[in-house]
């Protein structure tokens, strides 16, 4: 599973480095958001924009999430 990390990744780069990962990158995928609700936003915006499905990676772990393609 290719993985994410935004760790360290300015609220203005992170649209540009989601939509390339996801549309470049076969689901699942994992993002790494960290506790910013501010990126969280963004990268569920993106998210729902491009009609992909993410849940957290574990109950316990609400700044990493598992991204699917809706259609699998």
């Amino acid at each position: 599973m290719k993985v994410l990390d935004l760790h360290g990744v300015e609220h203005l780069d992170v649209e540009t480095k989601v939509t390339n990962f996801v549309l470049m990158s076969e689901p699942p995928l994992k993002i790494i958001t960290g506790d910013s609700g501010t990126m969280r936003e963004i990268v569920f915006h993106i998210l729902d924009e491009h009609g992909f499905e993410y849940h957290p990676e574990h109950y316990t772990n609400y700044g990493a999430f598992i991204i699917r393609d809706k259609t699998n």
